[in-house]
């Protein structure tokens, strides 16, 4: 028996959606909100619609995050559960997928950009005080950028004490991080490359090509057989 009869080839959904512009009355009262409210009480309104993927709420936690962030595009879907520090600094793309139970950590002088047609799987997290991910990026579930490090210096405190060194990462466009991935400080994952799943990235991976493992290693570029 071939081993593969058991394998179903299905048209892709995400990366195909055709972006709409999202109804005015989003936008006009994403608007309201941002001038009628502190981010202190948009915060704590975006909580009453958190936990259901309803129709409604998915709508209200859209309009929510048009009033807490820089940018958000539009066709953006934030599922249950997803929650977010400084979403000030975040600009959010067209037709971007977050899943829920993602977690997205910004800092107050920092910047989050998400490009276009970007699909994050759920309980995923990001370390967003300088993070760029671009257009038609997938994100595997569970996967998790960290972007910042304590120097541990001086040596005779304890780590946690000592400064903090952000570094910037950035994921290009087309990439595939698999699930669980875990990708370092200052780490530039190429455009089209592919991250196996539960790899850890501790150096920049080339575009084009694929790289797994602990620590990621190089395994090929995908046009070889």
């Amino acid at each position: 028996m071939n081993e593969d009869s058991n394998t179903k080839i299905v048209k892709a959904q995400h990366g195909l959606k055709q972006i709409q512009e999202d109804p005015n009355f989003e936008q006009e009262l994403a608007q309201y909100l941002k001038v009628s409210l502190s981010p202190e009480n948009l915060i704590n309104l975006y909580e009453r619609f958190i936990i259901s993927d309803s129709k409604f709420d998915t709508l209200m936690r859209r309009v929510l995050w048009k009033a807490l962030t820089k940018k958000t595009g539009n066709n953006v879907i934030i599922s249950s559960e997803v929650r977010f520090k400084h979403s000030e600094t975040f600009e959010i793309g067209d037709g971007v997928f977050i899943g829920n139970q993602t977690y997205i950590q910004g800092r107050f002088d920092g910047k989050c950009l998400i490009g276009n047609n970007v699909w994050i799987g759920p309980g995923s997290y990001f370390d967003a005080r300088n993070l760029i991910i671009e257009d038609y990026v997938g994100w595997g579930p569970g996967a998790k950028v960290l972007g910042s490090t304590h120097t541990g210096i001086p040596i005779d405190v304890p780590i946690i004490q000592t400064d903090l060194e952000i570094k910037p990462v950035k994921i290009s466009m087309g990439a595939d991080i698999g699930m669980n991935a875990v990708i370092l400080p200052g780490i530039t994952v190429g455009e089209g490359s592919i991250v196996g799943a539960g790899a850890v990235v501790t150096k920049d991976v080339p575009s084009m090509a694929i790289v797994a493992g602990v620590p990621a290693r190089f395994l090929r570029w995908r046009n070889e057989s």
